[in-house]
C-alpha cells in the first residue's frame, strides 16, 4: 500500500443517528476490497459494528477504525477510515475522532436533511477545523427530496454547500447520479452490488437542471480561486474540469466550501464517487497546518510539529480499548517515525513508555507493522500510563499537543455489587471503563457506601451496565437514573471568615482565611481574563503578608475541595468567583492542613450567605411529529416544564425545537411513541444549566 503522504487520507464518516453512516462504511470496505461481502446493519453483520450490543441494537456505540486501499487515475491511495456513532450519548466518540482526522464525510438522510445531531457533529468539526464533504444518502427512500436536503445544508448549517452531483430520480425511481464536473450520468450495476459503474449522457428531462447547477458550481468555484475567476470573467465556456477540481479542492481544504454528493448506500449507488471525492477534494496530511502544541517545561511557549517523517516523533492518543493481550491504544502520528520496541515519553505525566507492538487496524482485526510514520492512524500495545488526549513523543524533543475537550456527564445512578467477589472486581472494571470512555465518571461515596456512575444519557448508562454484567461477568444491582445537578450562588457574600483552631496540648492547628464570593459565568471569566477551573475562579487579593505565600495554595485547595463536594446537596458548585481578601496566621501552629480547613470553612459559610441555588441540566429536544399530533405533543412538553423555541413544517410533519429539563425526560421516547401511534421521533442533547424553581429545589434536596 502507498506510504507517500500525498496518497494518504484520514477521513471519518459522521452524521445524525440513522442517516446511514455504517452502511456507507460497509460499502466502502466492499468496494476497496477490504471485505469480500457487504455486512448489513439491519442484519447485525456490519464489520464496523462488531460489539454484541451494537449488533443487537443496530446502532454504532464506539468509533471503529480501518485502513483500506483505493485506486484512482492509476495511483493507489491509502484511506484510514473511522466510522463514528450518531447517538448523542456517544458524542465523545465523534469528538475524539474529529480531533485526529484530516477530513470528514457528513452523511445526511435524503428525506430529513439536516437533523439535530447533524448540527452537533457539524459544530464539533468546526471546532477542530476539519474539511468536509456532504453526502445526501437514502435518495431511494420514500419521500426523499434532494432540493430540500441541499437547501437545509445551506440554511440550517450556514454552510457554503456546492452541489457536484444531482440525483436521477428519487424514491423507488432513483437509478443513478449526474456528475456536474464531467457533465455525465453515472449508473451502478445491481448485478455485482454496484461495483461496476457505467457512464452515459444526462437524461434530457434533467439537462436544464444540470446546466443550472453546473453554472452555479463554476460561479461558486471561481469565488474560491483567482486564476479560475479570471478565466470565468474572460470566457466561462473555456473553464476546464481540472481548473474546477483544483478550485473546489482549495476551497474545501480552506474550509470555505463543502462539496455535496448524493446516492443510496443501501442500493449501492454513489459510494465509489464518495471515495473519489475524498481523494480529489479532502487534504492529505501534508496539506493540513502543522500541528500545534506547547513546551512541557513552559506551557506559555507555543510549539509546532510539521507532518514530516524526518521530524522528531509526536503522536496523540485518541482512544484506549482494553484487551486480553494488553490495552490497545489508538494513536494518530503527527510527525516523525515510530518503530516497534521504541521508548517514548508521555510529557503530561513525565513517564516513559515502551511501544512493544504496532498494528494497522481493520475494525477488530489487526495487521502487525514494524514501523509507522507521520500522517497515519494505528493502534499500539505497551502503553500503561497514557490515556485519551495524552501526547507521546520523542524523549529528547518533548511537546504536549493540543488536548481535546470532554463533556460533563448529565445523568447518574447508584450501582452496588451483589457479592463480595463482585465487589472486588467492580473497582477494577470501572477503572477500565473510565480509561476507555472519558465521558464516563464513577466515584465511591464513603457516607452511603454507594458507588455512583455518571454518563451522557440513559442509553449510555444502560450500555455501561450491560458491559459490567454481560462482558465482565460482574453481578450488580442498579438504582434509577438520577440527574447530575450543580450548585451556584445568586448573590454576593463579602468578608466571610473561616477560622480553624485546635489546641490539644503541645503544637496546635491554626488557619484563618477571609473570602468574598460572587457569581461569575465562564464567559465573564474569559472577558475579564481570569482563569476558571472546574467552574471556580480563585483570586489571591492578600496584601501586606497577613497570610504567608506558602499557605495560599492550601487555601485554594480547600476552597476547590469544598466546591467539588457542594454545600446544599453534595453537588459540585460552579460559576463562582472567590477572592481571598484577608486572614491571619500563627508562627508555630499554622500549617498547610490548617489553612486547607480554613479555606473549606470560609467557602462553605460564604456560599450559604450568598443565596445558594440549584442548577438543573436543560436539554435541547427536537421532536418530528405528524401535524395531527401537534396539540398532544406540545401539551406534553408544556407539562414537563418545557418550552418550544422554534418550529417549522416539513411536508406534513412538524419539527419542534424545545428546551426541557432533563429530570422531566426520563422515558420520554416511550411516551412520545404511544401518544403518536409510533409515528413521531425525537432526539436530545445537553444545552445548558439553569436555576431550578425554589419549590422543586426543596423536593430534590429532601430526597
Amino acid at each position: 500500500m502507498a506510504t507517500d503522504l500525498n496518497r494518504v487520507r484520514n477521513i471519518g464518516i459522521c452524521a445524525h443517528i440513522d442517516a446511514g453512516k455504517t452502511t456507507v462504511s460497509e460499502r466502502i470496505l466492499f468496494y476497496t476490497g477490504r471485505n469480500y461481502k457487504i455486512g448489513e446493519v439491519h442484519e447485525g453483520t456490519a464489520t464496523m459494528d462488531f460489539l454484541q450490543e451494537e449488533q443487537e441494537r443496530g446502532i454504532t456505540i464506539q468509533s471503529a477504525a480501518t485502513t483500506c486501499p483505493w485506486e484512482k487515475d492509476g495511483h493507489e491511495y491509502k484511506i484510514n477510515l473511522i466510522d463514528t456513532p450518531g447517538h448523542v450519548d456517544f458524542t465523545i466518540e465523534v469528538e475524539r475522532s474529529l480531533r485526529v482526522l484530516d477530513g470528514a464525510c457528513a452523511v445526511f438522510d435524503g428525506k430529513e436533511g439536516v437533523e439535530a445531531q447533524s448540527e452537533t457533529v457539524w459544530r464539533q468539526a468546526d471546532r477542530y477545523n476539519v474539511p468536509r464533504l456532504c453526502f445526501i444518502n437514502k435518495m431511494d427512500k420514500m419521500g426523499a427530496d434532494w432540493d430540500f436536503s441541499f437547501a437545509s445544508i445551506r440554511s440550517r448549517l450556514g454552510a457554503n454547500g456546492i452541489a457536484i452531483q444531482l440525483p436521477i430520480g428519487k424514491g423507488n425511481d432513483f437509478i443513478g447520479i449526474i456528475d456536474l464536473v464531467t457533465m455525465k450520468a453515472n449508473y451502478f450495476s445491481q448485478d455485482d452490488q454496484g461495483a461496476t459503474m457505467t457512464e452515459g449522457e444526462i437524461p434530457a428531462e434533467l439537462f436544464d437542471k444540470a446546466e443550472y447547477f453546473r453554472n452555479e458550481l463554476i460561479e461558486k468555484a471561481a469565488e474560491l480561486e483567482d486564476v479560475l475567476m479570471e478565466q470565468y470573467l474572460t470566457d466561462p465556456n473555456k473553464v476546464t474540469n481540472e481548473q474546477l477540481k483544483y478550485a473546489i479542492r482549495k476551497g474545501t481544504i480552506d474550509i470555505k466550501c463543502f462539496p455535496v454528493l448524493c446516492g443510496a448506500a443501501l442500493r449501492n449507488i454513489g459510494v465509489q464517487k464518495v471515495l473519489d471525492a475524498a481523494i480529489d477534494y479532502l487534504p492529505n496530511p501534508t496539506e493540513r497546518p502543522a500541528t500545534k502544541g506547547v513546551n512541557p517545561d513552559d506551557i506559555s511557549e507555543a510549539m509546532t510539529r510539521p507532518h514530516d517523517p524526518t521530524a522528531p516523533f509526536s503522536a496523540l492518543v485518541f482512544k484506549v480499548v482494553s484487551d486480553i493481550h494488553g490495552d490497545l491504544t489508538y494513536i494518530r502520528v503527527y510527525s516523525g517515525t515510530l518503530d516497534k520496541g521504541t521508548r517514548v515519553l508521555n510529557p503530561g505525566n513525565g513517564k516513559r513508555e515502551n511501544v512493544s507492538r504496532i498494528f494497522e487496524m481493520h475494525a477488530r482485526d489487526r495487521n502487525a507493522l514494524d514501523a509507522v510514520d507521520a500522517g497515519n492512524i494505528v493502534a499500539v500495545i505497551g502503553l500503561k500510563s497514557s490515556y485519551t488526549g495524552d501526547t507521546i513523543c520523542d524523549p529528547d524533543h518533548p511537546i504536549i499537543l493540543e488536548r481535546m475537550t470532554f463533556p460533563e456527564p448529565v445523568i447518574s445512578m447508584a450501582i452496588e455489587p451483589i457479592t463480595a467477589d463482585d465487589k472486588k472486581k467492580l473497582g477494577d472494571a470501572l477503572t477500565t471503563i473510565r480509561r476507555e470512555d472519558p465521558s464516563f465518571r464513577s466515584n465511591y461515596n464513603d457516607e452511603t457506601g454507594e458507588t455512583i456512575i455518571a454518563g451522557m444519557g440513559e442509553l449510555h448508562l444502560e450500555i455501561i451496565k450491560n458491559k459490567l454484567t454481560r462482558d465482565m461477568k460482574i453481578g450488580v444491582n442498579v438504582g434509577k437514573p438520577r440527574v447530575s445537578y450543580r450548585e451556584t450562588i445568586l448573590g454576593t457574600a463579602k468578608d466571610v471568615r473561616g477560622l480553624f483552631k485546635k489546641q490539644s496540648g503541645g503544637r496546635g492547628q491554626f488557619g484563618d482565611a477571609v473570602v468574598t464570593v460572587m457569581p461569575m459565568t465562564p464567559e465573564e471569566a474569559t472577558a475579564a481574563e481570569l482563569k476558571m477551573k472546574d467552574g471556580i475562579v480563585f483570586e489571591d487579593k492578600i496584601a501586606g503578608g497577613v497570610v504567608p505565600r506558602e499557605f495560599i495554595p492550601s487555601i485554594e485547595y480547600g476552597v476547590r475541595q469544598a466546591a467539588a463536594s457542594g454545600v446544599l446537596g453534595g453537588y459540585p458548585v460552579i460559576n463562582v468567583r472567590v477572592q481571598l481578601v484577608y486572614g491571619s496566621y500563627h508562627d508555630v501552629d499554622s500549617s498547610q492542613i490548617a489553612f486547607e480547613q480554613a479555606g473549606m470553612l470560609a467557602f462553605r459559610e460564604a456560599i450559604m450567605k450568598a443565596r445558594p441555588a440549584l442548577l438543573e441540566p436543560i436539554m435541547k429536544l427536537v421532536v418530528t411529529t405528524p401535524d395531527e399530533f401537534f396539540g398532544n405533543v406540545s401539551g406534553d412538553i408544556a407539562s414537563r416544564r418545557g418550552q418550544i423555541t422554534d418550529q417549522e413544517m416539513r411536508g406534513n410533519a412538524r419539527l419542534l425545537t424545545c428546551e426541557v429539563p432533563l429530570s422531566e425526560l426520563f422515558g420520554y421516547t416511550t411516551t412520545l411513541r404511544s401518544m403518536t401511534q409510533g409515528r413521531a421521533t425525537s432526539s436530545m442533547e445537553p444545552l445548558t444549566y439553569r436555576v431550578m424553581p425554589e419549590k422543586l429545589k426543596d423536593l430534590v434536596l429532601k430526597k
